[in-house]
Parts: structure tokens; C-alpha cells; sequence
């Protein structure tokens, strides 16, 4: 796999995950990840999967409606959710850094503000934002007004989009021939870690 195609690799995979998921539109159908678990294609999969049932969280649990012990239930599926999208952020991290492990880094090398693996899950997400803003730029129920605004958003995701998988592509070509170099740092998230977050710690002293 060429450096310059790992966006539209991403995107090709991204795609195919919400297209699956949206076949049966429920977020607790049965996932299966079609490539082999050695693959980044595995990782990237698994990430938008991820991404896309938690965009339908985050849908449900804004009905006005909802009851109270339901969407409790439905924040702790969305805390576990967002730990395990930043699990699989990581993985995908590993990947590329064990991919690069042999590269000669360049006298005067820099970082990047983000590593390739949060460039790609901003990717993942901004590719959701797209399939949906599609449904809502073409959906006939809606006024005509509706359809216009949101084709207008449509746009500019569509341009945002060009301008990531220009930049996720450059940042892996420079790590490739040694002029950026990752580091990476683990998300210490502390909220979901019984020794860090109070709440949780304090009956067991």
C-alpha cells in the first residue's frame, strides 16, 4: 500500500462501514469485521464501525422524551464507546509506528500536531457527517429551503474533506522519508479508571 493512497483507502473503508451499518439502522445489530486482523483495514473498519453506532447514540439520547433510566444507560454505552474508539485509535497508532520503525529520521526532524491515527479518526467522523448531511441535502420530505442549506453544508465538508486527505497524506510521506517523526501519547483518560476518577475510588478506601 502506497503512502498517497492511505486516505482513500480510509474513506473507501469508512464508507463501506456505514453503508453496512445502515442496512439495518440499529445500534445494537451484530457487528463482523470483514478483513483480516492483521490488516490496518481491520483497525479502520472497526473505527468507523465505532464511530457510526455512537453517532446514533448521541442521536437517541437527545429525544426530548427519553426516559431518565434509559438514557442513563444509554451515557454508560457512550462512555464505553468513546473508550473504545480511543482504544482503537491507539492501535492504529501502533501500526503505523511499527511501519515506520526502520525509517532514518532526519537531522532537525519535527513532530505533528496530531498523530496519523487522530488525523484518520477526524477523517472517520467527517465522513459521517458527510453521509448524513447527503440524506439530509436530498431528503423529499423536507422543504426546499432544508435541502439548500444543508447541500450548501454539504460543500463545505466535501472541500474540508479534500483539504484532510491532502494533509493526513503529506503527514505520512514526511514520516516516511524521515522529516517528521511520531510521538505518541496515550490518552490518560481518567474518568473511566476507578484509581484516578473520586467517584469511584472513594468506597474503596
Amino acid at each position: 500500500m502506497s503512502q498517497d493512497s492511505t486516505s482513500q483507502l480510509s474513506i473507501n473503508i469508512f464508507r463501506e462501514s456505514i453503508d453496512k451499518y445502515h442496512l439495518i439502522d440499529e445500534v445494537d445489530q451484530a457487528f463482523e469485521n470483514p478483513y483480516p486482523a492483521d490488516a490496518l483495514e481491520y483497525l479502520l473498519y472497526r473505527k468507523n464501525w465505532i464511530d457510526t453506532v455512537q453517532w446514533h447514540y448521541e442521536d437517541l439520547i437527545r429525544d426530548p422524551e427519553i426516559d431518565p433510566v434509559e438514557g442513563m444507560k444509554l451515557k454508560r454505552l457512550i462512555d464505553a464507546s468513546n473508550q473504545d474508539r480511543t482504544d482503537t485509535v491507539e492501535y492504529i497508532d501502533s501500526f503505523f509506528l511499527n511501519q515506520f520503525k526502520d525509517v532514518e529520521v532526519q537531522k532537525g526532524a519535527t513532530t505533528n500536531s496530531e498523530s496519523p491515527a487522530w488525523a484518520l479518526d477526524r477523517l472517520s467522523i467527517l465522513e459521517l457527517k458527510i453521509y448524513h448531511m447527503e440524506e439530509e441535502a436530498n431528503r423529499k420530505e423536507a422543504g426546499e429551503s432544508h435541502r439548500k442549506k444543508c447541500n450548501i453544508k454539504l460543500q463545505v465538508l466535501l472541500i474540508q474533506r479534500e483539504d484532510l486527505v491532502s494533509s493526513i497524506d503529506d503527514l505520512l510521506k514526511d514520516i516516511a522519508s524521515g522529516s517528521k517523526y511520531m510521538k505518541v501519547y496515550k490518552q490518560m483518560k481518567m474518568y473511566n479508571d476507578e484509581d484516578t476518577n473520586p467517584v469511584l475510588y472513594k468506597d474503596k478506601s
